[in-house]
């Protein structure tokens, strides 16, 4: 059975760095895409960043830059979500998502009806 299940949400000022976990099981991370999402009340799921192994690429959503970085742990079958620089803006809850034909060509990674699977989702808040 697949499942991902997101950790390392929280409550932090601006400017400061949590790190989110994505650990996955029932499918090896290096073979799908694994894309983070985020969703704030009355606002529509948007895409943050995503990694894959098989094309060697990761993508960024413009507003996170420069601040967020995502990365992997094979070994862990695990997928991170570096963030720093926190703003209020990024408050939300956090999902992370798989799909197998994505990890072939990520180009529309953005499009969240395009994943097959994803976790509960960790709240992230960051106060002014």
């Amino acid at each position: 059975e697949v499942q991902l299940v997101e950790s390392g949400g929280g409550l932090v000022q601006a400017g400061g760095s949590l790190r989110l976990s994505c650990a996955a099981s029932g499918f090896a991370i290096d073979d799908y895409a694994i894309g983070w999402f985020r969703q704030a009340p009355g606002k529509e799921r948007e895409g943050v960043a995503c990694i894959s192994s098989t094309t060697d690429t990761t993508h960024y959503a413009d507003s996170v830059k420069g601040r967020f970085t995502i990365s992997s742990d094979n070994a862990k079958n695990t997928v991170f979500l570096q963030m720093d620089s926190l703003k209020p803006e990024d408050t939300a809850v956090y999902y992370c998502a798989a799909d197998l034909l994505l990890s072939y060509g990520t180009a529309r990674w953005v499009d969240w009806g395009l994943w097959t699977y994803w976790g509960q989702g960790t709240q992230v808040t960051v106060s002014s």
